[in-house]
């Protein structure tokens, strides 16, 4: 793999929500450029550019509806080259969202292969016929209720693993696979360096879920042929440029990762995992108010450290589009002072880590989560399916603990407008935004951190700079101290010359440490102004020491 992407910092933008340049109270292309210098000042090498291209509005660009053209509420193509110019002149490079386990039924593609069964677009997508008057079988969409919908035209269903306009793509037809390497080059030779990946471990459903038997609910996720497809990719064209890959892989293992990014290259650059994001699942695994488990966080990270380390490589992230906001979820915002401090210590221990850090658009600043009342203020179609199956057709929850749920879990809480200043819409836009802005803007924004050198963004700039400053923190190995400590995660980084020992305290209590994680040495940053106590965190502390 290249030095360049194991050194990399990457910020995600979801342009949606980052500024807007024109007043209409929707982010766009102009507005990211009107950033550049923010994210130069911050210090972050790449921005993951969520879905920009023309769609049908369902789910966050992620129904394209036309592949080579740009959302004209985000811009022109003239403004996307501009904005890859502009970042490319401060040494910024741009990755793209890449969205083909599915389309819009909007796609040209999709209104092609839905007119009729004989159609040279048919096979383009997964059309199964009725099985006894129903649908073909249980398999269920992401986005609730099944997979399958049927279209009167023909009397087929088609398959639909996210909402009902997303429309699966059949990656078992090479026509389709040509087609996408054909639109990935057509980016790439724009300039751009790189992909993240969408539900990239879903394209190789294995043939069992598509039968149309009646058969249960099964699992599309890491189909027999998802590594063949990744590396047929990579030899089509991944291998013919220097870029980053990412692929969004749910359910993943780690061993399958090992297969999908291994250091070998023949296939992606790193993947995106899930399982720390189940430190806090419930019942009803996302749709839960249960608190974290450390001692199940530590597991997995620590799992994925040690397994990947020098054979693969890691992605660290705690928020994004689909993820709440982190210091509301394992940090704490019921104060100023503890949502700092927290906010801060959970950069800390995750930056620290082997693996390509991720920071989402407002993290940097410790940006918390929307205090929504209603359904109805909603915009996220994954939370609305939610509600509507769970309390109003099954009568499982109350309305009350489900918005407990979804102020806690729900995506729109990562999608409201970035704060960039205290006074009117945070600075995002002059007009009506698109989604409410949360009210703490006029505490929590971009303006009143970025030269305060005690601010969250302060902190984030320091973490990055000891990155590229200690190569123990690019390539050192992993080992976890006090793994049964409910309140601590503690951790050492070592490459045969230095050691990192870094400890954090993930609750608002004092935290005692054992010998190994009291070892004092030379600090290299802390959310303290002094060190304390060797052998005890304060509230929400971070330490981390070079030994």
């Amino acid at each position: 793999m290249n030095k360049w992407i194991e050194d990399a910092v990457v910020y995600q933008v979801y342009p949606k929500s980052f500024q807007d340049s024109n007043g209409d109270g929707v982010g766009d292309l102009r507005g990211v450029i009107s950033r550049l210098d923010y994210l130069k000042r911050l210090g972050i090498d790449v921005i993951w550019l969520n879905p920009v291209y023309k769609n049908s509005g369902v789910d966050g660009g992620y129904d394209i509806s036309d592949y080579r053209a740009i959302a004209p509420e985000f811009g022109t193509m003239e403004d996307f080259d501009e904005l890859l110019a502009k970042a490319h002149a401060r040494g910024i490079r741009i990755v793209m969202d890449l969205v083909v386990n599915h389309t819009s039924t909007e796609h040209p593609w999709f209104c092609a292969s839905r007119r009729d069964r004989t159609n040279d677009k048919r096979d383009f997508y997964i059309w199964r016929p009725p099985y006894e008057g129903g649908v073909p079988n249980g398999v269920r969409s992401m986005f609730s209720g099944t997979a399958w919908e049927k279209d009167e035209a023909t009397g087929e269903y088609y398959l639909h693993m996210f909402a009902r306009e997303q429309a699966d793509l059949n990656w078992h037809n090479p026509r389709v696979r040509r087609a996408v390497y054909d639109l990935m080059r057509w980016w790439l030779d724009k300039g751009i360096d790189g992909f993240r990946m969408d539900v990239i471990n879903l394209i190789g459903k294995p043939e069992a879920m598509l039968r149309s038997d009646g058969s249960p609910d099964q699992n599309g996720f890491n189909g027999p042929l998802v590594v063949d497809y990744l590396r047929e990719m990579n030899r089509e064209v991944l291998s013919h440029y220097d870029v980053m890959t990412v692929g969004e892989t749910g359910c993943v293992t780690v061993e399958k990762a090992l297969e999908y990014a291994p250091l070998t290259g023949e296939a992606l650059s790193m993947v995106f995992q899930f399982e720390h994001m189940d430190a806090d699942a419930g019942e009803r695994h996302k749709w839960t108010t249960a608190p974290l488990e450390l001692r199940k966080l530590k597991t997995v990270m620590a799992r994925w450290q040690t397994r990947m380390h020098a054979r693969a490589w890691n992605s660290l992230y705690w928020c994004n589009h689909d993820q709440p906001r982190i210091v509301s979820r394992f940090g704490c915002d019921t104060d100023e002072e503890s949502r700092v401090r927290s906010a801060k210590m959970l950069g800390a221990c995750l930056h620290m880590m082997q693996g390509t850090p991720y920071i989402y658009q407002g993290e940097e600043l410790g940006m918390t989560n929307y205090p929504m009342k209603t359904i109805e203020e909603s915009q996220d179609v994954e939370a609305i399916g939610a509600y509507r199956e769970l309390v109003t057709e099954r009568g499982e929850m109350t309305p009350e603990e489900m918005m407990a749920c979804i102020r806690r879990k729900g995506r729109d809480n990562s999608r409201t407008p970035m704060q960039w200043t205290a006074g009117r819409n945070a600075g995002f836009t002059s007009g009506t935004p698109w989604m409410p802005v949360n009210p703490n803007h006029t505490e929590i924004n971009a303006e009143a951190q970025v030269d305060d050198p005690d601010s969250v963004f302060s902190f984030y700039q320091r973490l990055i700079a000891l990155r590229k400053a200690h190569p123990v923190i690019v390539h050192g190995d992993f080992t976890l101290l006090m793994p049964d400590d409910p309140q601590v995660f503690a951790y050492t980084r070592c490459d045969g010359e230095h050691t990192l020992l870094v400890a954090c305290n993930f609750s608002g209590e004092e935290a005692k440490l054992d010998a190994q994680a009291a070892t004092r040495g030379e600090r290299l940053i802390g959310n303290y102004e002094d060190e304390g106590c060797a052998d005890t965190l304060r509230a929400w502390e971070a330490r981390v020491t070079l030994l």
